[in-house]
């Protein structure tokens, strides 16, 4: 039985290395950097996209406006035209002289809109020359990780198949020991190797060690020390 327990351990040890590799695979942590660089690359899309919206809003603003403002122009103009008395013609010139001096402004806002609209055209087809490249390393990098789970899940299968044939051979009331001990402890079976218990790692007194051995084959003996099942 003792060495139906250690084979049952073994497998089980090595189910839950499995496990643990599988939270840890290099391929996972290389397919979430791959996928970062992809949402990193969209948000930037992201924020070009709004920021040009943003540009090209003002500029129609500032077109608009413009021809508002040309308009009203054209009509202090015409005005002028058949003003006689001087303070009302200063009074014309000077509310022109305002609107030539927002126009102007609108103008310089529009140009300064243009040239950054520009420059983010050209990060954008920098940023469209980048894709292909960016989403064909994480297709990559998903592929390895698929086929990395994939091994591990058939291993898994296997080991599971083992398992369940080594957990027919123990009797329930052994199994429910075992099981106990493996929630608790992880290991639930240790060998005794010479006065040493190979699941605490301690060393068993002399006199610790003929009560271990002085249990019948079959009885389970346990650590006095970690209470694992003792395989001797």
């Amino acid at each position: 039985m003792d060495d139906v327990l250690i084979q049952l351990q073994g497998v089980d040890t090595q189910i839950d290395q499995l496990s643990h590799r599988k939270g840890a695979l290099p391929e996972l942590l290389a397919a979430e950097q791959h996928r970062q660089q992809v949402i990193q690359w969209d948000l930037k899309r992201q924020q070009i996209d709004a920021r040009s919206a943003e540009l090209m809003a003002a500029v129609e603003s500032a077109e608009h406006q413009s021809a508002e403002i040309d308009m009203h122009k054209l009509r202090l103009s015409s005005q002028l035209r058949t003003v006689i008395a001087p303070r009302e013609a200063e009074a014309l010139q000077s509310e022109m002289r305002t609107l030539s001096d927002r126009r102007d402004a609108l103008d310089e806002r529009e140009l300064e809109a243009m040239e950054e609209l520009s420059n983010l055209e050209i990060q954008m087809s920098k940023l469209q020359d980048e894709e292909p490249a960016l989403r064909e390393a994480l297709e990559n990098a998903e592929g390895a990780l698929a086929a990395a789970l994939a091994e591990i899940v058939a291993a898994v299968k296997a080991l599971e198949t083992q398992r369940a044939a080594f957990r027919a051979e123990v009797p329930e009331v052994i199994l429910a020991r075992y099981d106990h001990l493996r929630s608790h402890l992880g290991v639930a079976v240790a060998r005794l190797a010479g006065r040493r218990c190979e699941g605490c790692h301690m060393d068993l007194s002399p006199v610790e060690v003929d009560i271990v051995k002085a249990v019948p084959a079959t009885e389970l003996a346990e650590c006095p020390q970690c209470t694992r099942i003792l395989a001797r």
